[in-house]
C-alpha cells in the first residue's frame, strides 16, 4: 500500500496526503494522476484504481486543499474560508461510488467525480458531526496529520505508532539516557561484569 491512512476517516486522510506541512518542503503523496487512483482503492472507495488525467489530479489537489482549510478552520473555533466552503459543498452535491453486486461479489468502480464527492461528503459529516470535538494533529512536530481520537479518555498523541509514536518515544528514551549518564552500576550495587 502507498498511502497511508491514519486520519479515521476520509475527511482527513486525504488532505493527510501532502505530508509534513510543517516543513519547508512537504511531501506530496498525489504526484501523479495513477497516485490519486490508487488513493481511492486504498482508502476502500473503490475496489479496483480510477482512472485518472492531469485534470482530474489538479481539481483532486483543489478539493484536498479546501477540505484541510476547513478542517483546521473547525479546529481552531474559527469561520470558514467561504470558496473552500463552496468547493465542497459542489462536490458533495455531485454523485458518489454506487455499490453492485456481481458474481464474483462487490464491485465499487467510480469516476474521479464520484470519488471526490465521496471526500467531500465525508468532509460535511467530520465537521458536522460528533467527531469534530476528537480532531488532534499528530503530535510529531514534523508530522501535520489531523485524526480522529477516539481513544478512551482522548489520550491519543499520535497519528499513528508507525512511524511517529515510535519516533517521539524513541527520542525520549534517547534523550532520559543522555540525561542519566552511562549506568555504571547494576542492581546489587556491583559494577557490571
Amino acid at each position: 500500500m502507498r498511502h497511508a491512512f491514519p486520519g479515521g476517516t476520509p475527511a482527513l486522510d486525504f488532505p493527510g496526503t501532502l505530508r509534513f506541512r510543517h516543513r519547508a518542503e512537504p511531501r506530496e503523496d498525489l504526484d501523479s494522476p495513477a497516485s490519486l487512483g490508487a488513493w481511492f482503492r486504498e482508502a476502500g472507495i473503490t475496489v479496483d484504481d480510477v482512472p485518472a488525467g492531469p485534470a482530474d489530479l489538479r481539481k483532486a489537489l483543489a478539493l484536498r486543499e479546501a477540505v484541510h482549510r476547513l478542517v483546521r478552520a473547525a479546529m481552531a473555533g474559527e469561520d470558514y474560508d467561504r470558496d473552500a466552503l463552496d468547493l465542497v459543498n459542489q462536490y458533495a452535491r455531485k454523485p458518489t461510488p454506487v455499490p453492485r453486486l456481481t458474481p464474483a461479489g462487490r464491485q465499487m468502480d467510480a469516476t474521479v467525480e464520484q470519488g471526490l464527492a465521496h471526500v467531500a461528503r465525508d468532509a460535511v459529516l467530520t465537521l458536522s458531526g460528533p467527531d469534530l470535538p476528537l480532531l488532534k494533529e499528530c503530535g510529531n512536530p514534523e508530522c501535520s496529520q489531523i485524526f480522529v481520537d477516539r481513544s478512551r479518555g482522548a489520550r491519543r498523541e499520535w497519528c499513528a505508532m508507525d512511524p511517529c509514536g515510535n519516533k517521539i518515544k524513541a527520542a525520549a528514551y534517547r534523550a532520559r539516557k543522555r540525561a542519566n549518564g552511562p549506568l555504571t552500576a547494576g542492581r546489587s550495587g556491583r559494577p557490571p561484569a
